[in-house]
């Protein structure tokens, strides 16, 4: 009698377990690949190398996501959901709208620290002329919360005097993503140049307040 075989399953029972949870799987990928787009780049990533920190095939992965390509853009568009979804997490409700935009200020600095692999693939997106970001729609809905977030602070301000109008959310995102960006793009050649002392916890913390302290100085009236 012939044995069927499954070619996915290959008697490997991570596999087998795996199967049955989908989600898990392709999550998993998202995770991997994101960890070695954001260390090699796009052209130097190999679908095998990822498969094999998967433990999974890279029939699997193109069944999920159609090609290298198709995996890269959808770890982009993965890494900005997290960065939006906890943005909207931060309890910003009843503060003072000085005390809220810090908070803002504050997050995006030590979420960028964090996640310097999110950086790290902007950075290498940037280089691409942003050639592989998903539809500029769908990035502008997902990327909205932020700026809504931002435009209800900012407005609160500007009606209880606090804040000079004239400016948008738009702006003001820029100013705190580019400060807080830099810290992360820009750390190994400023480091070399200059010493490592602003990249110890203690600089770190100087550098987040006077991000604040800019943001702050810039709105208020």
């Amino acid at each position: 009698m012939t044995q069927i075989t499954d070619p996915e399953d290959d008697t490997d029972l991570p596999r087998r377990k795996w199967k049955q949870n989908p989600n898990g799987v392709r999550n998993d990928i998202l995770e991997v690949a994101r960890e070695i787009f954001a260390k090699k780049g796009l052209s130097g990533t190999r679908v095998e190398e990822i498969a094999a920190r998967t433990s999974t095939s890279k029939r699997m992965i193109y069944y999920y996501f159609t090609d290298k390509e198709g995996l890269y853009r959808e770890v982009l568009a993965d890494a900005y959901r997290q960065t939006r979804e906890a943005e909207d997490a931060l309890e910003l409700s009843g503060l003072p709208p000085a005390v809220a935009l810090r908070k803002v200020a504050d997050f995006t600095f030590d979420n960028h620290r964090r996640s310097q692999d999110f950086i790290r693939l902007v950075m290498i997106e940037n280089v691409h002329n942003a050639r592989y970001m998903p539809d500029a729609s769908k990035m502008s809905g997902e990327n909205s919360s932020v700026i809504r977030i931002i435009e209800e602070i900012y407005a609160q301000g500007v009606a209880q005097g606090t804040f000079r109008p004239g400016m948008t959310a738009v702006e003001l995102h820029w100013h705190i993503s580019a400060l807080s960006y830099f810290n992360v793009s820009n750390r190994a050649t400023f480091s070399h140049i200059f010493g490592r002392q602003l990249f110890d916890e203690e600089g770190q913390a100087i550098l987040r307040q006077h991000v604040g302290d800019m943001i702050l100085m810039l709105v208020q009236a």
